[in-house]
Protein backbone atom coordinates (compact mmCIF):
# COMPACT_ATOMS: atom_id res chain seq x y z
CA UNK A 1 0.00 0.00 0.00
CA UNK A 2 1.38 3.76 -1.09
CA UNK A 3 1.52 6.95 0.45
CA UNK A 4 -0.36 5.10 3.94
CA UNK A 5 0.61 8.07 6.70
CA UNK A 6 0.75 7.58 10.39
CA UNK A 7 -2.79 7.20 12.48
CA UNK A 8 -2.26 5.37 15.62
CA UNK A 9 0.59 5.03 17.96
CA UNK A 10 1.77 2.69 20.42
CA UNK A 11 3.27 4.47 23.34
CA UNK A 12 5.22 2.59 26.30
CA UNK A 13 6.13 4.61 28.97
CA UNK A 14 8.17 7.78 26.79
CA UNK A 15 9.01 5.55 24.13
CA UNK A 16 7.20 4.92 20.96
CA UNK A 17 7.11 1.70 20.05
CA UNK A 18 4.39 0.70 17.22
CA UNK A 19 3.28 2.93 14.95
CA UNK A 20 0.07 2.00 12.62
CA UNK A 21 -0.18 3.60 9.16
CA UNK A 22 -3.46 3.84 7.02
CA UNK A 23 -5.72 5.65 4.71
CA UNK A 24 -8.84 7.70 5.98
CA UNK A 25 -11.85 9.19 3.55
CA UNK A 26 -14.36 11.30 4.63
CA UNK A 27 -16.85 12.21 1.63
CA UNK A 28 -19.88 14.53 1.10
CA UNK A 29 -23.33 13.66 -0.47
CA UNK A 30 -22.24 14.64 -3.50
CA UNK A 31 -19.71 11.75 -3.55
CA UNK A 32 -16.58 14.62 -3.09
CA UNK A 33 -13.95 13.82 -0.77
CA UNK A 34 -14.24 16.67 2.02
CA UNK A 35 -10.87 15.31 4.38
CA UNK A 36 -8.61 12.64 3.36
CA UNK A 37 -5.55 10.97 4.95
CA UNK A 38 -2.99 8.82 2.73
CA UNK A 39 -4.31 7.87 -0.61
CA UNK A 40 -8.07 8.23 -1.39
CA UNK A 41 -6.82 5.84 -4.65
CA UNK A 42 -6.14 2.70 -2.42
CA UNK A 43 -7.44 -0.52 -3.99
CA UNK A 44 -8.80 -2.59 -1.10
CA UNK A 45 -11.06 -5.42 0.37
CA UNK A 46 -13.79 -3.31 2.09
CA UNK A 47 -14.69 -6.97 4.25
CA UNK A 48 -17.38 -7.04 6.22
CA UNK A 49 -17.55 -3.10 6.75
CA UNK A 50 -19.79 -3.41 3.18
CA UNK A 51 -22.32 -5.71 4.39
CA UNK A 52 -24.99 -2.97 4.37
CA UNK A 53 -24.28 -3.03 0.79
CA UNK A 54 -24.29 -6.45 0.20
CA UNK A 55 -27.72 -6.10 2.22
CA UNK A 56 -29.45 -3.16 -0.69
CA UNK A 57 -30.88 -5.94 -3.01
CA UNK A 58 -32.50 -7.75 -0.14
CA UNK A 59 -34.62 -4.70 0.04
CA UNK A 60 -34.85 -3.23 -3.53
CA UNK A 61 -36.01 -6.34 -4.89
CA UNK A 62 -39.21 -6.67 -2.13
CA UNK A 63 -37.64 -9.89 -1.04
CA UNK A 64 -37.40 -8.25 2.41
CA UNK A 65 -41.07 -6.88 2.62
CA UNK A 66 -42.19 -9.79 0.98
CA UNK A 67 -40.90 -12.03 4.51
CA UNK A 68 -41.91 -9.30 6.50
CA UNK A 69 -38.11 -8.84 7.91
CA UNK A 70 -38.43 -6.08 10.39
CA UNK A 71 -35.79 -3.89 11.27
CA UNK A 72 -34.46 -6.31 13.65
CA UNK A 73 -33.75 -8.51 10.56
CA UNK A 74 -32.06 -5.77 8.42
CA UNK A 75 -29.74 -4.86 11.65
CA UNK A 76 -28.58 -8.46 11.70
CA UNK A 77 -28.33 -8.45 8.01
CA UNK A 78 -25.45 -5.69 8.36
CA UNK A 79 -24.10 -7.49 11.59
CA UNK A 80 -20.93 -9.09 12.12
CA UNK A 81 -22.77 -10.63 15.45
CA UNK A 82 -21.06 -12.40 18.53
CA UNK A 83 -23.21 -15.30 18.27
CA UNK A 84 -25.09 -14.87 21.22
CA UNK A 85 -28.80 -16.08 21.86
CA UNK A 86 -29.76 -12.66 20.82
CA UNK A 87 -28.31 -13.49 17.48
CA UNK A 88 -28.51 -17.08 17.08
CA UNK A 89 -32.36 -16.92 18.13
CA UNK A 90 -33.35 -13.94 15.29
CA UNK A 91 -31.06 -16.18 12.70
CA UNK A 92 -32.82 -19.54 13.22
CA UNK A 93 -35.98 -18.33 13.55
CA UNK A 94 -35.63 -16.11 10.24
CA UNK A 95 -34.51 -19.76 8.58
CA UNK A 96 -37.54 -21.32 9.93
CA UNK A 97 -39.53 -18.50 8.66
CA UNK A 98 -37.93 -19.27 5.49
CA UNK A 99 -38.51 -23.55 5.90
CA UNK A 100 -34.72 -23.50 5.74
CA UNK A 101 -32.10 -25.04 8.23
CA UNK A 102 -28.65 -24.23 8.99
CA UNK A 103 -27.48 -26.97 6.21
CA UNK A 104 -28.97 -24.07 3.85
CA UNK A 105 -26.42 -21.38 4.95
CA UNK A 106 -22.89 -21.39 3.04
CA UNK A 107 -21.18 -19.84 5.82
CA UNK A 108 -19.53 -22.53 7.78
CA UNK A 109 -19.30 -22.96 11.31
CA UNK A 110 -17.85 -20.84 13.75
CA UNK A 111 -17.74 -21.15 17.74
CA UNK A 112 -19.57 -18.05 19.26
CA UNK A 113 -17.61 -14.85 19.73
CA UNK A 114 -19.59 -14.53 22.78
CA UNK A 115 -17.73 -15.90 25.62
CA UNK A 116 -20.80 -16.82 27.86
CA UNK A 117 -22.11 -18.79 24.96
CA UNK A 118 -18.71 -20.16 23.83
CA UNK A 119 -17.73 -20.93 27.69
CA UNK A 120 -21.43 -22.91 28.22
CA UNK A 121 -20.92 -24.99 24.98
CA UNK A 122 -17.53 -26.05 25.30
CA UNK A 123 -18.89 -27.25 29.02
CA UNK A 124 -21.31 -29.00 27.32
CA UNK A 125 -19.32 -30.89 24.45
CA UNK A 126 -21.51 -28.81 21.96
CA UNK A 127 -20.77 -28.18 18.27
CA UNK A 128 -20.47 -24.73 16.59
CA UNK A 129 -23.19 -24.04 14.08
CA UNK A 130 -23.41 -22.26 10.87
CA UNK A 131 -25.48 -19.63 12.64
CA UNK A 132 -23.19 -19.29 15.37
CA UNK A 133 -20.86 -17.82 12.24
CA UNK A 134 -20.73 -13.84 12.42
CA UNK A 135 -21.93 -13.10 9.38
CA UNK A 136 -24.80 -15.89 9.55
CA UNK A 137 -27.19 -12.49 9.33
CA UNK A 138 -26.12 -11.61 5.96
CA UNK A 139 -26.22 -15.49 4.52
CA UNK A 140 -29.95 -15.49 5.41
CA UNK A 141 -30.06 -12.33 4.24
CA UNK A 142 -28.80 -14.11 0.75
CA UNK A 143 -31.23 -17.08 1.37
CA UNK A 144 -33.84 -14.89 1.43
CA UNK A 145 -33.19 -12.75 -1.72
CA UNK A 146 -32.28 -16.63 -3.26
CA UNK A 147 -35.95 -17.81 -2.15
CA UNK A 148 -37.23 -14.82 -3.70
CA UNK A 149 -35.47 -14.75 -7.30
CA UNK A 150 -36.50 -18.73 -7.22
CA UNK A 151 -32.58 -18.91 -7.78
CA UNK A 152 -30.36 -22.06 -7.27
CA UNK A 153 -28.84 -23.11 -3.39
CA UNK A 154 -25.25 -21.99 -4.34
CA UNK A 155 -25.72 -18.25 -3.53
CA UNK A 156 -22.03 -17.55 -2.60
CA UNK A 157 -21.01 -18.17 -6.30
CA UNK A 158 -20.01 -15.14 -8.06
CA UNK A 159 -21.91 -15.90 -11.04
CA UNK A 160 -25.04 -16.50 -9.05
CA UNK A 161 -28.06 -14.01 -9.51
CA UNK A 162 -27.83 -13.27 -5.60
CA UNK A 163 -23.96 -12.26 -5.82
CA UNK A 164 -24.37 -10.51 -9.19
CA UNK A 165 -26.97 -8.27 -7.69
CA UNK A 166 -24.87 -7.17 -4.92
CA UNK A 167 -21.91 -6.55 -7.08
CA UNK A 168 -24.39 -3.94 -9.39
CA UNK A 169 -25.64 -2.24 -6.05
CA UNK A 170 -21.99 -2.04 -4.76
CA UNK A 171 -20.38 -0.70 -7.74
CA UNK A 172 -23.68 1.52 -8.67
CA UNK A 173 -22.55 3.08 -4.96
CA UNK A 174 -19.09 2.90 -5.07
CA UNK A 175 -19.13 4.83 -8.51
CA UNK A 176 -16.98 2.63 -9.78
CA UNK A 177 -16.33 -0.58 -11.73
CA UNK A 178 -14.96 -3.31 -9.31
CA UNK A 179 -11.66 -4.66 -10.08
CA UNK A 180 -12.72 -7.78 -9.49
CA UNK A 181 -13.13 -9.89 -5.87
CA UNK A 182 -11.08 -12.42 -2.90
CA UNK A 183 -13.33 -14.84 -1.24
CA UNK A 184 -14.46 -13.56 2.23
CA UNK A 185 -14.00 -15.60 5.72
CA UNK A 186 -17.52 -16.51 5.46
CA UNK A 187 -17.00 -17.53 1.86
CA UNK A 188 -19.39 -14.95 -0.31
CA UNK A 189 -16.92 -12.73 -2.65
CA UNK A 190 -16.40 -9.32 -1.25
CA UNK A 191 -15.37 -6.97 -3.68
CA UNK A 192 -12.81 -4.52 -3.98
CA UNK A 193 -12.97 -0.78 -4.41
CA UNK A 194 -11.06 2.32 -3.91
CA UNK A 195 -11.20 4.28 -0.39
CA UNK A 196 -12.48 7.04 -2.39
CA UNK A 197 -15.64 4.84 -3.51
CA UNK A 198 -15.99 2.78 0.18
CA UNK A 199 -16.78 6.13 1.86
CA UNK A 200 -18.63 7.89 -1.01
CA UNK A 201 -21.01 5.10 -0.60
CA UNK A 202 -21.17 5.76 2.73
CA UNK A 203 -21.97 9.23 2.14
CA UNK A 204 -24.52 8.12 -0.28
CA UNK A 205 -26.48 5.80 2.69
CA UNK A 206 -26.12 8.75 4.62
CA UNK A 207 -27.94 10.78 2.03
CA UNK A 208 -30.59 8.76 1.15
CA UNK A 209 -34.32 9.91 2.08
CA UNK A 210 -36.55 7.62 3.47
CA UNK A 211 -39.15 8.83 1.53
CA UNK A 212 -37.36 9.30 -1.66
CA UNK A 213 -38.27 8.48 -5.36
CA UNK A 214 -35.37 6.27 -5.66
CA UNK A 215 -35.67 2.42 -4.47
CA UNK A 216 -32.18 2.09 -3.37
CA UNK A 217 -32.64 5.61 -1.77
CA UNK A 218 -35.42 3.74 0.04
CA UNK A 219 -33.60 1.09 0.82
CA UNK A 220 -30.43 2.28 2.11
CA UNK A 221 -31.80 4.64 4.35
CA UNK A 222 -33.86 1.57 5.98
CA UNK A 223 -30.92 -0.22 6.40
CA UNK A 224 -29.17 2.92 7.61
CA UNK A 225 -32.01 3.36 10.38
CA UNK A 226 -31.78 -0.33 11.40
CA UNK A 227 -28.33 -0.72 12.20
CA UNK A 228 -28.27 2.58 14.27
CA UNK A 229 -31.40 1.15 16.27
CA UNK A 230 -29.93 -1.99 17.07
CA UNK A 231 -26.20 -1.46 18.02
CA UNK A 232 -26.63 -4.55 19.99
CA UNK A 233 -27.16 -6.76 16.61
CA UNK A 234 -24.59 -4.82 14.59
CA UNK A 235 -21.65 -6.77 16.83
CA UNK A 236 -22.83 -7.60 20.34
CA UNK A 237 -21.61 -6.35 23.93
CA UNK A 238 -18.16 -5.16 24.44
CA UNK A 239 -17.54 -4.43 20.38
CA UNK A 240 -16.92 -0.94 19.18
CA UNK A 241 -19.72 -0.68 16.82
CA UNK A 242 -22.13 -1.57 19.38
CA UNK A 243 -20.64 0.44 22.04
CA UNK A 244 -19.79 3.37 19.60
CA UNK A 245 -23.17 3.97 18.02
CA UNK A 246 -24.95 3.43 21.29
CA UNK A 247 -22.74 6.49 22.40
CA UNK A 248 -23.94 8.20 19.41
CA UNK A 249 -27.47 8.14 20.52
CA UNK A 250 -28.65 6.83 16.86
CA UNK A 251 -27.07 9.31 15.24
CA UNK A 252 -24.68 7.24 13.31
CA UNK A 253 -24.19 3.44 11.88
CA UNK A 254 -20.36 2.27 11.71
CA UNK A 255 -19.62 -0.66 10.71
CA UNK A 256 -15.88 -2.68 11.36
CA UNK A 257 -14.44 -5.11 8.88
CA UNK A 258 -11.49 -7.54 9.20
CA UNK A 259 -7.99 -6.28 8.42
CA UNK A 260 -8.46 -3.08 9.80
CA UNK A 261 -11.41 -1.42 7.89
CA UNK A 262 -13.69 0.68 9.27
CA UNK A 263 -16.62 2.52 8.18
CA UNK A 264 -19.10 5.18 9.49
CA UNK A 265 -22.55 6.52 7.73
CA UNK A 266 -23.47 10.07 9.52
CA UNK A 267 -27.30 11.25 8.44
CA UNK A 268 -27.23 14.52 10.06
CA UNK A 269 -23.91 15.40 8.31
CA UNK A 270 -24.77 13.48 5.28
CA UNK A 271 -21.69 12.35 5.51
CA UNK A 272 -19.69 8.90 4.84
CA UNK A 273 -15.95 7.47 6.12
CA UNK A 274 -13.92 5.03 5.46
CA UNK A 275 -10.63 4.10 7.07
CA UNK A 276 -8.00 1.15 6.33
CA UNK A 277 -4.97 0.24 8.64
CA UNK A 278 -2.37 -0.74 6.10
CA UNK A 279 -1.06 -3.41 8.69
CA UNK A 280 -4.89 -4.78 9.28
CA UNK A 281 -5.10 -4.22 13.68
CA UNK A 282 -8.16 -4.00 14.85
CA UNK A 283 -7.03 -2.01 17.91
CA UNK A 284 -5.69 0.76 15.22
CA UNK A 285 -8.77 0.73 12.94
CA UNK A 286 -10.91 1.46 15.82
CA UNK A 287 -8.70 4.35 17.29
CA UNK A 288 -8.77 6.00 14.16
CA UNK A 289 -12.45 5.93 13.60
CA UNK A 290 -13.33 6.90 17.00
CA UNK A 291 -10.82 9.59 16.95
CA UNK A 292 -12.70 10.63 13.26
CA UNK A 293 -16.03 10.97 14.90
CA UNK A 294 -14.71 12.99 17.79
CA UNK A 295 -13.01 15.60 15.10
CA UNK A 296 -16.77 15.33 13.31
CA UNK A 297 -18.50 16.01 16.51
CA UNK A 298 -20.70 13.13 16.64
CA UNK A 299 -18.68 11.22 19.53
CA UNK A 300 -18.35 12.63 22.53
CA UNK A 301 -14.79 12.35 23.37
CA UNK A 302 -15.28 12.05 27.21
CA UNK A 303 -17.39 8.90 26.43
CA UNK A 304 -16.67 5.23 27.68
CA UNK A 305 -16.76 4.42 23.87
CA UNK A 306 -14.62 7.14 22.64
CA UNK A 307 -11.60 6.62 25.88
CA UNK A 308 -11.58 2.96 25.33
CA UNK A 309 -10.43 3.53 22.20
CA UNK A 310 -8.38 6.44 21.41
CA UNK A 311 -5.59 8.06 24.47
CA UNK A 312 -6.56 4.55 26.26
CA UNK A 313 -3.83 2.78 28.55
CA UNK A 314 -2.41 -0.41 27.81
CA UNK A 315 -2.55 -2.36 31.20
CA UNK A 316 -0.24 -4.78 31.96
CA UNK A 317 -1.18 -8.38 34.21
CA UNK A 318 -0.98 -6.07 37.31
CA UNK A 319 -3.66 -3.74 36.00
CA UNK A 320 -0.59 -0.94 36.11
CA UNK A 321 -1.02 1.25 32.74
CA UNK A 322 2.21 0.71 31.36
CA UNK A 323 1.52 2.84 28.09
CA UNK A 324 -1.20 3.88 25.60
CA UNK A 325 -2.82 3.51 22.50
CA UNK A 326 -3.85 6.65 21.15
CA UNK A 327 -3.85 9.00 17.36
CA UNK A 328 -0.66 9.97 15.70
CA UNK A 329 0.93 13.25 16.43
CA UNK A 330 -1.29 15.79 14.08
CA UNK A 331 -3.19 13.00 12.45
CA UNK A 332 -6.64 13.93 13.44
Amino acid sequence: MSNAVPMVEVWRGRFLESIHRGHAVICDAAGQIVDAWGDPDQVILPRSSCKMIQALPLVESGAADAMGLSEAHLAIACASHQGAAVHSDLVTGWLDDLGLSDADLRCGPEFPRDLETNHAMIRAYGAPCQYHNNCSGKHTGFLTLTKHLGAGPDYVDASHPVQMAVREAFETVTGQASPGYGIDGCSAPNFATTMHGLARAMALFAAADPDGASVRQRAAARLTTAMAAYPELVAGEGRACTEMMRAMGGRAAIKTGAEGVFVAILPDRELGVAVKIEDGATRASECAIASILVRLGVLDPDSSAALKRRNAPLLNRNKIAAGMIRPAEGAF
